[in-house]
């Protein structure tokens, strides 16, 4: 086949553009990073952003700004990301509900899997099961009997309809054969207030603001949802091993970038991510807050947010869970 003017075009284009790619990444970044959290500060999303983001700055050379998008259960944060330009310089710390929301939104305005892709996974915590003081329940056991004696009468608190909070008393619901009333609040902070009050006698809430609670004395403890026992409270049984094998519910971050994104940016990325993960600072800080870090590749987190997406979707398809 002669080599026409067009071949020549296109070879030559070819050319010039490998070299390009790997110079992305040399040159990358030139400029502060913005990682996105869909939710308010102080909780746990934008404690791992935040410890994670101030690693991450050491590694690249430059600024990682943390900025609080809060909203839609995460949805306007992860929007904003999939829409930014595609030069790494625009990042989501996203979290369980960024895997989720499709199943419960009818008219989202990105896809998680095309719209965006996974640098990779950050750190997991699990949550703690707490009842008000004056619940007469001790153990995971004695809630199960307490709401089959009372079925529909007992309250639990729990973030927004759809939330891990609320998924994870629904899939516990369905494996103890129990019936309670949720009360859905939209944060932590007054949901907590009624459980300590009694307006509510029990919830799944995170360790990084339950646990401080339970130290005071206002809130009692009864088992974690991981599938081991936490180091920062050990003493506290898993749900598995409170006599429901296989029950875990974790929360997890990690991080996610806008859809073509080149590779070698991703790959920079996720370099400096798990030279961060590797850090005993890093470590030890998120420990402290009742979780533990995530290390692995872009391809592993997706399968794992594919997992969760899946695992999760079952429950809401169940409960018959909307929020549209």
């Amino acid at each position: 086949m002669p080599f026409t003017r067009r071949r020549c075009g296109l070879a030559l284009a070819g050319l010039l553009a490998t070299p390009l790619v790997p110079a992305l990444a040399q040159g990358y970044p030139a400029k502060p990073i913005r990682l996105l959290v869909g939710f308010p500060p102080g909780g746990p999303a934008d404690l791992v952003a935040r410890v994670v983001g101030e690693k991450l700055a050491h590694q690249l050379g430059h600024p990682v700004l943390v900025e609080n998008r809060p909203g839609a259960s995460q949805n306007i944060a992860a929007d904003l990301v999939a829409k930014a330009p595609p030069d790494g310089y625009t990042l989501l710390m996203g979290s369980t509900a960024v895997a989720v929301n499709h199943h419960l939104y009818k008219d989202m305005r990105f896809d998680v899997f095309t719209d965006l892709v996974p640098v990779g996974a950050a750190a997991r915590t699990p949550l703690m099961v707490v009842a008000n003081p004056g619940f007469p329940a001790k153990t995971m056991k004695e809630l199960v009997a307490q709401a089959k004696a009372r079925p529909g009468q007992i309250n639990y608190g729990s973030g927004v309809r759809g939330s891990t909070t609320h998924l994870a008393v629904e899939a516990f619901k369905a494996q103890a054969g129990i019936f309670v009333t949720n009360i859905p609040y939209l944060g932590a902070g007054p949901m907590l207030t009624d459980l300590m009050g009694g307006q509510v006698s029990f919830a799944f809430d995170t360790m990084v603001t339950s646990m401080p609670l339970v130290k005071a004395g206002k809130l009692r403890a009864l088992a974690v949802t991981s599938a081991s026992r936490s180091p920062i409270a050990p003493e506290l049984p898993t749900v598995a091993e409170s006599g429901y094998p296989g029950f875990e519910a974790i929360g997890w971050f990690g991080i996610l970038a806008p859809k073509g994104t080149p590779e070698p940016i991703v790959g920079k990325l996720n370099a400096a991510l798990q030279h961060a993960l590797a850090s005993s600072e890093v470590v030890q800080r998120i420990a402290t807050a009742g979780g533990d870090v995530m290390p692995g590749s872009p391809q592993d987190f997706r399968r794992f947010m594919r997992s969760e997406s899946d695992k999760w979707g079952a429950v809401i398809r169940r409960v018959g869970i909307t929020l549209d």
